[in-house]
């Protein structure tokens, strides 16, 4: 047998692999606990009320969440400073091997701007052609496209695309006339109709651009690893210019290989999917990840939204293994450019990731493929979960701030009062613990930057690094209560019965008017005024520690319209803030993406040449 074609999990004995996992478990909720008890603590010196209960189960509850992501941070971070994991897979012993099989690249589109689309497909055919083994793959544009103008556009594109390359017969587009389930139901026509000519697929998304050699190291690593039914890379992200996008960008970039690290080293072959940037085994795909309807209606019922999770659980149901691959270099995305697009993305996934509670009960899925869901659910249930703990802080400090202290129990007879007891200590113990949770994976991701000297200097060198951070951190605790409560409002609205619709994204960096903001925020705004205000007449000692949520509703207009528009976003760049090695020392992939969004709308033809696309 072929060295490279052992499975690395062989390579770790399966009581080692119950360490891991028993490891991560045990101290994420040791750490909530722990967290727990000291609330606890505080809170029963006069007694335990439901409302403090209640408050205590939803801070476990959400202590639990967010630790998890403490100890995968930490788990990153040791696996960066010390090396690879030997149970994972090692891009480097393929280095060199000739592919045997083939591969296509299936990008699907709707509705999307036909010149980015062409940019992107421009960098990564042309990246391609310069890797020996280029041979082995073939393209597909599959459009589910409903505007007949954008659609016309893009088959001149196509033609345009293929003369250029000389690649008839390599590159190929498909506009489907029933768009049925979404983009889950673009790849499955795609796999029913050509899949059988390929070994794998790589799933592209309009955004994505990856790197010929990363292309090619996915489908050397399948040939490898025959036992790998989903190979996800790592997508970066890059390209925004506004102040919202650069931020979402620094904080994604610094924190996210090691993130990854952490994730693959606890998953192991449970890994996760995340719908693009990623290579499939089309085979087993075809055979087990064909999506069900789910009974009911919409929002939670009907198609599933969030097919890629799903995807995900039925490969490694069906014996494949579902592998994360933090390490490989050339893969990149683009994140929403405002608040706004931001939280519109946020909607679609939200409704997805509920349906995700109706996947729960399918029977034989593996238990870590079952974390990966209610982790899905819990990135969007957890924000309601901080609504509730705020609302109930709130209620238990104007009860308590209208109590009057009673010294002298009535009843007995005493010459000595009963003096109010207060927990100062450990309340700051516990504020202390709560913080270090937060914030602690962010300075991790500094640290590891800062250590290595390229990374630094990519970064913009250490003090303009840590003042970045300093930057992106403020930001986003002025942001997060605005988040907090459109995610609430979608998880009600997803409850209550109203779906979502799935448009195109804007992919532009365009920026939010006033008017657009208030309309959108105006609710916001009228909440943190009228929490503000009753918090401050009732327990105005409470409104102090209410003060960052307060601001970021109150300002949350302003900071939406301010953060969105590239002005702000470039300023920053040139006072050497907020930067990322994608744009300090921009790979030539990126480079190229640039210089193709300037010059493919001057090359449009003017009319159809006589090649003719597939249409179903």
């Amino acid at each position: 047998m072929d060295a490279v074609s052992v499975n690395p999990m062989q390579l770790l004995p399966r009581w080692r692999l119950w360490v891991r996992r028993c490891a991560f478990f045990g101290l994420t909720f040791l750490t909530a606990g722990g967290a727990s008890a000291l609330l606890l603590d505080v809170l029963q010196v006069h007694g335990l009320s439901a409302l403090e209960l209640l408050g205590l189960l939803l801070y476990f509850g959400l202590m639990s969440w967010i630790s998890g992501s403490l100890w995968t941070s930490i788990a990153g971070f040791l696996l960066q400073l010390t090396g690879r994991d030997p149970a994972g897979v090692d891009p480097a012993a393929v280095c060199g091997r000739a592919l045997r099989t083939r591969t296509a690249i299936a990008m699907p589109i709707c509705n999307e701007d036909p010149e980015r689309v062409a940019a992107g497909l421009e960098v990564i055919w042309s990246s391609l052609a310069r890797e020996s083994e280029c041979h082995a793959f073939d393209l597909y544009i599959l459009s589910d496209t409903s505007d007949p103008v954008i659609a016309l556009r893009e088959e001149a594109i196509w033609q345009r695309f293929v003369a250029t390359h000389q690649a008839q017969g390599r590159v190929l587009y498909r506009r489907r006339a029933e768009r049925l389930e979404r983009k889950a139901g673009n790849i499955a026509d795609f796999v029913r109709r050509w899949g059988a000519q390929y070994e794998n697929m790589i799933v592209l998304d309009a955004d994505s651009i990856m790197t010929g050699s990363a292309l090619v190291m996915l489908a050397r690593l399948m040939e490898a690893h025959p036992q790998i039914g989903i190979l996800q890379s790592l997508p970066l992200p890059m390209g925004r210019t506004t102040l919202f996008g650069r931020l979402i960008q620094f904080g994604a970039r610094l924190q996210s290989p090691m993130l990854a690290s952490g994730l693959a080293y606890w998953n192991l072959g449970e890994g996760n999917y995340w719908g693009h940037n990623a290579i499939v085994r089309v085979r087993p795909f075809a055979r087990y990840c064909a999506l069900p309807r789910l009974s009911g209606r919409p929002p939670l019922g009907g198609e599933i939204l969030s097919h890629d999770f799903v995807e995900a659980a039925f490969m490694r149901r069906a014996g494949y293994e579902v592998r994360q691959l933090p390490d490989l270099i050339g893969s990149w995305e683009e994140v929403p450019p405002n608040v706004l697009d931001y939280a519109a993305r946020d909607r679609r996934w939200t409704q997805g990731n509920l349906q995700h509670a109706r996947v729960l009960r399918f029977p034989g899925l593996h238990p870590m493929s079952r974390v990966h869901l209610v982790s899905g659910i819990m990135a969007y249930l957890s924000s309601p979960m901080w609504l509730a703990l705020l609302l109930l802080s709130s209620v238990v400090s104007a009860i308590e701030s209208a109590k009057t202290p009673q010294y002298f129990v009535p009843g007995l007879r005493s010459m000595f009062p009963f003096w109010p007891q207060t927990r100062s200590g450990e309340s700051i113990l516990l504020l202390s613990l709560t913080l270090v949770i937060l914030l602690l994976p962010k300075v991790l991701g500094a640290i590891l930057a800062i250590r290595d000297q390229e990374m630094r200097r990519q970064f913009g060198g250490t003090a303009r690094l840590c003042l970045s951070l300093l930057v992106e951190q403020l930001f986003s605790m002025l942001l997060a209560p605005s988040m907090m409560l459109f995610h609430s409002a979608f998880v009600a609205q997803t409850l209550l019965g109203k779906s979502v619709s799935w448009n195109a994204q804007d992919r532009s960096d365009r920026g939010v008017t006033l008017r657009e903001a208030f309309a959108r925020q105006k609710w916001q705004l009228a909440i943190g005024l009228v929490w503000g205000a009753v918090i401050l007449r009732l327990a105005p000692q409470f409104f102090w520690w209410l003060m960052p949520v307060l601001v970021g509703l109150v300002c949350g207009v302003a900071l939406t319209v301010w953060t969105s528009h590239s002005a702000a976003g470039l300023l920053a760049q040139r006072w050497g803030m907020l930067l990322v090695p994608e744009e300090t020392t921009p790979p030539p992939e990126l480079v190229a993406l640039h210089r193709a969004q300037r010059t493919t709308a001057r090359r449009l033809p003017a009319a159809l040449g006589p090649t003719s696309p597939l249409r179903s």
